[in-house]
């Protein structure tokens, strides 16, 4: 793993997982999920193969659990966003059905202030896109 991603990674385990955990989410970094009585919410951080970026996958699937269309199981406590089909799991920037990457590629100097202010860009995000996606849902 890069010192980039690496750096990024503790960044966000630093602003937005503690966040995430204030909100109810379980899980470990990159899944974390929100179980409640109707459904459970459901949150992935993927990274770019290539390095230098993130997005946030969301999604919901039922309180026990998702079952695949090939009929593999995923039990509440292991199912996460990239088990939900993908036109299901918006990512959190974009616009709907569009995509967007948070960038740290570009960033001088990379240092935790820097990184710091990259993972909380996300924040906005999950009161205005990801909250009421999981209300609607």
């Amino acid at each position: 793993m890069s010192e980039t991603r690496t750096a990024m990674i503790a960044a966000l385990k630093r602003i937005v997982i503690p966040d995430l955990r204030a909100r109810g989410f379980r899980g470990s970094f990159p899944h974390f999920r929100r179980p409640k009585a109707a459904q459970i919410d459901l949150l992935t951080f993927q990274f770019d193969k290539w390095g230098g970026g993130f997005v946030i996958e969301i999604a919901t699937c039922p309180p026990d659990g998702h079952t695949h269309p090939w009929g593999l199981f995923v039990p509440p406590n292991k199912v996460t966003a990239h088990d939900i089909d993908f036109d299901r799991r918006p990512r959190l920037g974009a616009p709907t059905g569009g995509d967007h990457w948070f960038r740290f590629d570009d960033l001088l100097p990379a240092d935790e202030i820097a990184f710091d202010a990259v993972a909380r860009q996300v924040l906005p995000y999950l009161d205005r896109q990801a909250e009421p996606f999981w209300r609607q849902a």
